[in-house]
């Protein structure tokens, strides 16, 4: 279970990281401005490799919750489940 746990969060704090950086590129008007960093609405961006960070920033946020909850909830849940169907089989 050790090794669940390590790996839903080192899914969690790579994606975390990842979003981070990107929100910090895409999401932050200015450093000095209102205390609207990281959560300010995305500008259209203007080259392709916006609309990619853009999409990638969606993608890094779910993937790291369902990541995260997949190793801590889901995969041990169906280890119990199958023990507790091969001791009531066997």
């Amino acid at each position: 279970m050790a090794d669940e746990f390590a790996k839903g969060l080192a899914i969690l704090m790579g994606g975390g990281l990842a979003w981070l950086t990107l929100a910090g590129w895409y999401r932050t008007p200015s450093f000095e401005g209102s205390g609207v960093q990281l959560v300010a609405p995305v500008e259209t961006p203007a080259t392709i490799y916006g609309e990619i960070g853009i999409a990638l920033m969606d993608v890094l946020a779910w993937f790291s919750v369902i990541g995260a909850l997949t190793f801590w909830v889901v995969i041990p849940a169906v280890e119990e489940l199958r023990s507790a169907l091969d001791e009531r089989s066997g």
